[in-house]
């Protein structure tokens, strides 16, 4: 199902995007060295709960995952990086952390995901590859406005993907969303210009950039749910839910704090 989605729903997702966008902003600046996942986790659910909103994963049960999901949050670490069940790990100076939230509110989702280091320590490969997720979410935001279709989005993500010399896995990547989170279209990490669905305003989309630093192969986790990279190097993702507009795409999972 693809949705167009109205101007009052638009406005609906404005608000539900800033919210995700705000609790992953908050929850960045609480994971610290030292910090459980399990908190994290605990701190997601208490955000949602308050301002009135429902979380997408509790009950997400799809045919890949060992389901229901039953947390708020997911909490990818290092190896991990889509579908991280929180667990009772205890994040280490250094470590590459991954955030991935959405929820709904007012009948409309937003979904959204950063990529960050915990602590001091800075290794040049792991920054190089979170900022490298970072320019390809952004080359896809570029080149969304009404009349592209989704092989420009995917296009121009993989061309910077590409060109940073990271392979590109094609089983996970964006999608469309609105009234549920995941929908048709689906917008590979990786295409060619020219194909695939015509882009409308009102259609939204979270288009979400991930790479390992090695391979393009995924495991599963014993845990049934959390994908790591088949050699165990580090991965680093990107997300943010987008509307098009008449103008263009309109990014709506900033954090109010990063707003000009």
């Amino acid at each position: 199902m693809i949705e167009i989605l109205n101007s009052a729903r638009i406005e609906r997702a404005r608000d539900t995007g800033a919210l995700v966008g705000d609790i992953l902003h908050t929850l960045k600046q609480r994971s610290t060295v030292g910090t459980n996942l399990l908190d994290i986790d605990q701190w997601a659910k208490q955000m949602i709960t308050e301002a009135g909103a429902q979380s997408c994963y509790v009950d997400y049960a799809p045919s890949f995952g060992r389901g229901p999901f039953g947390h708020y949050i997911c909490t990818a670490v290092n190896d991990g990086v889509l579908h991280g069940l929180p667990h009772n790990y205890t994040l280490a100076d250094g470590d590459l952390l991954t955030l991935d939230l959405a929820v709904a509110r007012g009948g409309v989702a937003a979904d959204a995901a950063i990529s960050f280091l915990v602590g001091d320590a800075r290794p040049a490969e792991s920054v190089a590859m979170i900022e490298t997720t970072e320019r390809a979410l952004a080359a896809g935001i570029a080149a969304a406005k009404p009349g592209a279709r989704i092989g420009d989005l995917s296009h121009a993500i993989g061309t910077v993907l590409g060109e940073a010399g990271y392979p590109i896995n094609t089983e996970f990547g964006g999608h469309g969303i609105g009234t549920t989170m995941h929908q048709d279209p689906h917008v590979s990490n990786t295409g060619r210009p020219g194909r695939g669905y015509k882009l409308r305003p009102g259609l939204l989309l979270a288009l979400e950039p991930w790479v390992m630093a090695d391979t393009a192969t995924l495991v599963t986790d014993a845990d049934g749910w959390t994908l790591r990279s088949a050699t165990g190097c580090r991965t680093a993702h990107s997300e943010h839910t987008i509307a098009i507009t008449d103008d263009g795409a309109e990014i709506l999972t900033l954090p109010r704090a990063t707003r000009p």
